[in-house]
């Protein structure tokens, strides 16, 4: 055999999931749906047929012991991708309880390969092979293993792709035959963590073709299974040295020559700083410097729903006007059992619809109180991810993070994910003769060189100005200033 078998990828209808599976489904393989209680399977099977189903390649759903036809029909129609016109010429039910429980899982074997001899499905979906495991243990005619095992070999010698479809909770056991001789597995389950309860897929098994690895998170809505792929590792290349890029101004002149130029176009840079420091001031800054260049740009909460956030900026006539205009849009992002590689689509998508060039993330502690608390173990690893996706689509990312004062140690960025961005800008409060103050620096500037004084600066109605160096003191970080002679540096 010189020439090599090209096996058909079959598209799911499942959005997010062909890009997990590799490409879809493999053409005649033989696939198992399992997980919990409640994880989606029916669901997920019910998608895959109506979007697979065609007269020339009609589906045939079969049903045990677990639900009849007319009561799985009841509720899958809530969904808005099943087909009414596809009922009974595309896609057919058959029902096996009797033949099951009158003469068992024989009688089910035969009943199985006469609808199909008859008709010629090109797509055979079985729900739920449970309720043929528990009764091929009261048998000796026909245990599960063989079942599967003739069901495969009869349905792959008339050209049909099949689905199984049951309940699992753990893998092996008596089910270790099936999983066995199953081309590919699909493993659904909820993940519960305080009040939050996320579901999440993965792909055990599936031959011939490389798959996303690890869990993703899946949603079900009234368009019904979605899933987000895992946002895979930045390669190292992109979050190295780059070539020289031309530098995206931040509208805050003085920081811009603190920040030589600019941030290079394609950055992530965060902002990190007290409460009411500024730090949500400057990224707008930042947003509207790139509308008056032309750019569109993005800005993604968490914490206050768009309008509200809009209301508390001193320009919120003019981002409005923006917003109406197109040129900035406005992602909120809130619910509690959020995903980190939910939120990385959601940006995505709106990178790709309106071609922004710049995002900003206000702030990454809302983001974090926003995630399912399955997600926060992770969090920083999720975040590098997220952050590596976005510097890969072309845009230039700035994110705004809470950072408690402390004047007995230095911290440059929250739960030490200081590494992870390209550029750090550090907003501090310091107390000089009895009043209140706050200063700048430029901490970071991966591969450019940058100023690294400390600098006064107020925010304003015109947002933040920045003042002179603050080269006349000591001890500013520590909560220790100092004034010094501006000649000697000795203390004054």
């Amino acid at each position: 055999m010189n020439t090599r078998v090209k096996i058909e990828q079959l598209a799911t209808g499942v959005r997010g999931l062909d890009e997990v599976l590799g490409g879809g489904i493999p053409e005649l393989s033989f696939t198992l749906i399992v997980g919990g209680v409640g994880s989606g399977k029916t669901t997920l099977a019910h998608q895959i047929m109506f979007a697979m189903a065609t007269p020339e390649r009609p589906a045939l759903y079969i049903t045990a012991l677990g639900e009849s036809p007319i009561k799985i029909l009841r509720y899958q129609q809530q969904f808005s991708f099943f087909d009414v016109a596809k009922l009974s010429t595309t896609v057919r039910y058959l029902h096996v309880g009797d033949e099951l429980l009158k003469t068992g899982v024989e009688a089910v074997l035969t009943r199985i390969l006469a609808e199909v001899e008859g008709t010629s499905p090109g797509f055979v979906f079985v729900d739920s092979f449970r309720e043929l495991a528990q009764r091929s243990r009261h048998t000796e005619q026909t245990t599960l293993a063989s079942f599967v095992e003739r069901l495969s070999i009869h349905l792959t010698a008339w050209e049909a792709t099949t689905f199984l479809v049951g309940e699992c909770e753990e893998r092996g056991g008596e089910l270790s035959p099936i999983f066995t001789a199953a081309d590919g597995i699909l493993w659904l389950s909820q993940v519960v963590s305080r009040n939050s309860v996320v579901r999440k897929l993965q792909i055990v098994k599936l031959r011939g073709q490389a798959t996303i690895p690890g869990l993703h998170t899946m949603k079900m809505s009234g368009s019904g299974v979605r899933v987000y792929p895992r946002l895979p590792n930045p390669p190292p290349s992109s979050r190295g040295l780059r070539e020289v890029q031309p530098r995206r101004r931040t509208g805050v002149s003085g920081l811009d020559d603190m920040l030589g130029g600019g941030i290079p176009a394609g950055y992530s840079v965060m902002i990190v700083g007290p409460s009411g420091s500024g730090k949500t001031v400057l990224s707008t800054q930042f947003v509207r410097e790139g509308i008056r260049e032309g750019e569109r740009c993005i800005i993604a909460v968490f914490e206050k729903r768009p309008e509200q956030y809009l209301t508390m900026l001193h320009d919120a006539h003019e981002l409005n006007r923006q917003v109406t205009d197109g040129m900035l849009t406005m992602l909120y992002l809130r619910p509690l059992d959020l995903s980190v590689d939910e939120t990385m689509e959601e940006l995505a998508e709106a990178v790709r619809a309106t071609g922004a060039t710049r995002v900003v993330i206000d702030s990454l502690m809302g983001f974090e109180l926003a995630l399912a608390q399955s997600f926060r173990e992770d969090f920083r690893e999720s975040l590098y991810r997220m952050v590596g996706g976005l510097v890969d689509l072309g845009v230039t990312v700035m994110m705004t993070a809470e950072l408690d004062e402390s004047y007995t140690d230095l911290q440059l960025s929250p739960h030490e994910i200081s590494f992870l961005t390209d550029g750090i800008i550090l907003q501090r409060y310091v107390e000089i003769t009895g009043q209140l103050q706050k200063i700048i620096a430029v901490v970071k500037m991966r591969g450019y060189d940058h100023q690294r004084d400390l600098r006064f600066y107020d925010v304003g109605p015109d947002g933040i100005v920045i003042g002179e160096p603050a080269t006349d003191y000591q001890g500013l970080l520590v909560g220790r200033a100092r004034r010094v002679s501006s000649q000697s540096g000795e203390p004054s």
